[in-house]
């Protein structure tokens, strides 16, 4: 596929290999093994030395194909699907990581990545420590000898902090460490973080690439070298935290629209996260398109646009809270995002309710915090159904 075509064109066209069929839409191979013309070619197969389809936890042509399409987006050398995005950061972590090795993380994250590196890689002996996800300077003091990856989401989930990939990188290179970043909010419609210098690029694929919350994926890109070579596939080709073909031929079709779904969820956010400022029962919004956002000058830099995620903060707490999230009619009552219908949490009681009440308040979730992952209706039509709730205290 030529390099020079735009987004929209390489996410309908990559990755299509048509079977004797010559059919017009990608065909899914659900099968759990591929058979062998004869017994030097299953050995060359499991070998390495010829290339092509052994077995379905790590080879499928339909997972390939989702893999060649959004390596594509990306501008990745390579992409290594999984279950699920937390699989995805499991399989980075452990393919690259060993006893003893240590990790600089932004404070930042989500809480299931943040259980993650506490309460599993911890047992493994792999060490975090936290740190600003805007402060390069605190990245830099926390690098030990043992440090081999910095580790971020941008934007965060949920307060949509802006951390600066290009420092970072040039951080990461100057030390010898690897930089990964979450790229799960923007898509690589908004943001592609391997061009600003990042080593790897993680997403939760169950968001907007499938876009209507339908299947369950995640994905690991970056160079073929420190992918395929480095462990992260040898992590999955052994362990099995593998992307089923269905999954994958769903999330090819959702990759198709992504860039059409990405520019309209943008248009929607920013008209209801300036309905929101205007609200006097909102203490604050979190919004990486408003000029009143903390990293506003940095998020114009580096990506495209503000992305379809609005947090706020309500007054009175999480009785408030809770109460505009019960007076709603039309959002979804969800943890997920990057549907086509708006989702609507509190993440200091669900998302980021199995961290303890010290990381939150390090992260600034506080229980007043709603998080609007606006969808494709009518952004009137999500105003009314907030405002319901912002009215009734």
């Amino acid at each position: 596929m030529s390099d020079d075509l735009e987004q929209e064109t390489l996410a309908i066209h990559t990755g299509i290999h048509r079977s004797q069929f010559n059919e017009h839409s990608e065909a899914m191979y659900l099968t759990s093994s591929f058979v062998f013309e004869s017994a030097a070619q299953a050995a060359a197969r499991f070998s390495g030395e010829e290339p092509g389809n052994i077995y379905a936890r790590f080879t499928n042509p339909t997972v390939t194909a989702m893999e060649e399409r959004l390596a594509a987006l990306e501008g990745a050398e390579t992409c290594i699907a999984t279950s699920t995005g937390m699989a995805a950061i499991l399989s980075c972590t452990m393919g690259l990581l060993s006893s003893g090795d240590h990790i600089v993380a932004s404070r930042s994250l989500f809480g299931a990545t943040i259980n993650l590196f506490n309460n599993i890689l911890k047992r493994f002996n792999i060490e975090t420590t936290y740190v600003s996800a805007t402060n390069v300077a605190e990245w830099e003091a926390a690098i030990k000898p043992k440090t081999k990856l910095l580790f971020l989401e941008t934007p965060s989930n949920p307060l949509t902090e802006i951390s600066d990939i290009a420092a970072l990188s040039a951080l990461a290179k100057r030390k010898g460490v690897w930089l990964a970043v979450d790229n799960c909010f923007c898509s690589p419609i908004l943001q592609k973080p391997l061009e600003l210098g990042a080593d790897i690029v993680i997403h939760s694929a169950t968001k907007y690439l499938d876009g209507q919350g339908r299947v369950l994926g995640g994905a690991v890109l970056g160079n073929r070298e420190l992918l395929m070579d480095g462990g992260v596939f040898g992590f999955l080709r052994t362990a099995g935290p593998t992307m089923s073909a269905f999954n994958a031929w769903v999330i090819l079709k959702g990759l198709e629209t992504l860039k059409i779904r990405m520019d309209a969820h943008t248009v929607h956010a920013m008209k209801i996260a300036r309905w929101l400022e205007s609200q006097p029962n909102v203490a604050r919004i979190y919004y990486p398109g408003l000029p009143s956002h903390p990293q506003y000058e940095l998020a114009q830099k580096q990506q495209k646009a503000g992305g379809g995620i609005v947090s706020f903060e309500v007054k009175g707490g999480k009785e408030s809270a809770w109460r505009v999230i019960d007076e709603s009619r039309l959002i979804s009552i969800t943890a997920n995002l990057g549907d086509a219908k708006s989702t609507l949490t509190h993440p200091a009681s669900t998302t980021h309710g199995r961290i303890t009440q010290e990381a939150r308040d390090s992260a600034g979730i506080t229980d007043g915090l709603l998080r609007v992952a606006v969808g494709l209706e009518s952004p009137n039509d999500i105003m009314a159904d907030l405002a319901r709730g912002l009215s009734r205290y």
